[in-house]
């Protein structure tokens, strides 16, 4: 088959990103659309060139529109002569949230299982607009509008990767019918009780048509912006962490929190709070500690979890 234009897009994006090195070993989750369906072409006639170890692993849901699914990944991980990876679950809630947790603790096991260093999905472009939007919508701060990143650390031996952030869907369709991709069409995406598909289906396109026809990559391009702002709030909030906790690791100076910038006391706070409380804290926690910082000693937070409230003692916060 020709070397197409993605093979080259994606060939530069992984040097300059320095995504996946050579001989790198890398599971793929491949879902049986055409965006999986896509990067695995794309990754499998990139293969001889990196050096890499590619496996491909499968997720099924067990749901009725699901059925044979997983067979015809099977097929296209045949042709492609990669290993195959399978994993199915029973009686899994039809929501969008219970299958992407699953989904995520089962390719977390089966990277675990073979060793692989790199776990790679094939979020689009396409997927970071509409990421950005739903978080929006939904009240997220700067973390959350930009929470789809190239890369992401899941445990210390395996990073998630996302090598077509800067592919949209439009051009994974073309190439899979370049290449004649078996692309399973999944029903549940067209379903509009889910909000990610109302938002893909009927808001994207009215965003476009009725004020940017560039709304996807301008959407992206945000999120973009973000990521690089947000990496370097959190990096000079992790300084200011590491300097106002004591030495123990159970409380943190307040005297030095109040010459920061209020969006660095938020983080630093919720660093604090991370730790102290073993969870991510709830934005109302977060700013409930906050006003500890110039409130009067022994002036308490509500109870968080588990019995726990943060508290002044003279020029520390205590989470006890």
């Amino acid at each position: 088959m020709p070397w197409t234009p993605l093979h080259s897009q994606l060939h530069q994006c992984l040097i300059d990103r320095q995504l996946l090195p050579t001989g790198a070993k890398i599971l793929l989750a491949v879902s049986g659309g055409q965006d999986s369906l896509c990067l695995g072409q794309l990754l499998r006639d990139l293969q001889s060139r990196w050096q890499w170890q590619l496996a491909i692993a499968h997720c099924d849901h067990g749901w009725a529109q699901d059925i044979g699914i997983a067979e015809r990944v099977a097929q296209v991980t045949a042709r492609w002569m990669l290993p195959f990876h399978c994993e199915t679950t029973a009686n899994l809630p039809e929501t969008e949230a219970a299958a992407r947790e699953w989904r995520y603790q089962a390719l977390l096991r089966i990277a675990q299982t073979t060793g692989s260093n790199y776990l790679v999905t094939a979020h689009t472009q396409t997927d970071r607009a509409e990421t950005l939007l739903y978080n929006l919508v939904r009240g997220a701060g700067a973390d959350g509008l930009c929470a789809m990143s190239w890369q992401r650390q899941l445990t210390p031996e395996i990073s998630l990767i996302r090598p077509l952030l800067a592919v949209n869907r439009a051009q994974t369709g073309e190439f899979c019918q370049e290449y004649l991709l078996p692309v399973w069409e999944d029903a549940y995406n067209q379903n509009l009780k889910y909000a990610r598909n109302r938002l893909r289906l009927e808001i994207m396109p009215k965003l476009a048509a009725d004020f940017n026809p560039q709304v996807e990559s301008h959407l992206a391009r945000t999120a973009e912006l973000l990521r690089a702002d947000v990496e370097y709030l959190e990096s000079v909030a992790r300084e200011w962490y590491q300097q106002a906790l004591d030495e123990r690791g159970i409380k943190i100076d307040r005297l030095m929190l109040k010459s920061i910038a209020l969006s660095l006391q938020r983080r630093v706070i919720r660093q604090f709070l991370t730790q102290a409380l073993g969870k991510m804290p709830t934005f109302s926690q977060i700013e409930n500690t906050i006003l500890l910082i110039n409130a009067p000693n022994r002036t308490r937070t509500s109870t968080f979890s588990h019995g726990l409230a943060a508290e002044v003692s003279g020029k520390w916060i205590v989470v006890s």
